[in-house]
């Protein structure tokens, strides 16, 4: 598989009140991404960060902003997601079966590179004409849990979403969120996941870059075997 480990830890484990320099620890732990949640209170009970959080961390940061948007309507958040400078635009497909062609435009148009993610109760087969359109979605992201809140345990019975994501679709970055850590990761690198959200499991390390490192190596190693 010639997809690359990305290991984005996921903000939303963060210490909101010191984003920047949090983001940066990250950074110095061997992050590849910076995983932001935004919720928009309505598709998920959850309320989290919008265009401006992520402009104000765009300030501090070059680096890659992994942006997952749990909302009801998503094309309103291309322009201003656009303008504060998401790097990725992952929308979920439960919401944007009738404009997705546009949706992907609009993203693209924008600079951001789009994604597609799906919650644990839909069928993988409904991101496939995602993928497989005309202009497709560059990243599918499976969530492990129910979006909506950081902690949930992990759902192993998603891991075969992914290995059907992988074998139909080997060039593919396939996501994974919820759960995710040394004692998870394993099952998901060898589903053949490339790359790997993980919130408390990195936040709550003692040692934040010995996690990174282990994720990585894992989804590596999976790899190498695969």
């Amino acid at each position: 598989m010639g997809v690359a480990a990305k290991i984005a830890p996921s903000m939303l484990s963060s210490d909101f009140a010191n984003l920047a320099s949090e983001a940066q620890r990250m950074l110095d732990c061997g992050a590849d991404w910076l995983h932001m949640d935004i919720m928009d209170g309505h598709f998920v009970p959850n309320l989290t960060i919008g265009a401006p959080v992520i402009e104000s961390l765009r300030k501090h940061s070059k680096t890659y902003l992994d942006c997952h948007l749990m909302v009801t309507n998503p094309l309103d958040y291309v322009e201003p997601m656009g303008k504060a400078g998401a790097s990725g635009f992952t929308f979920h497909v439960e919401v944007s079966k009738e404009n997705w062609q546009e949706l992907v435009q609009r993203i693209k148009s924008k600079g951001m590179k789009p994604g597609v993610a799906l919650k644990p109760g839909t069928p993988i087969e409904e991101v496939y004409p995602l993928i497989e359109g005309e202009n497709p979605v560059e990243m599918v992201l499976v969530m492990t849990v129910e979006p909506g809140f950081g902690g949930q345990k992990f759902m192993p019975e998603m891991m075969d979403k992914v290995r059907t994501l992988r074998k139909k679709y080997p060039a593919l970055d396939i996501e994974v969120d919820g759960g995710l850590g040394p004692s998870t990761i394993e099952m998901a690198a060898s589903a053949g996941a490339n790359c790997i959200v993980a919130g408390s499991s990195v936040f709550g390390a003692a040692e934040p870059a010995h996690v990174i490192s282990l994720l990585r190596n894992s989804v590596e190693e999976a790899q190498s075997v695969g």
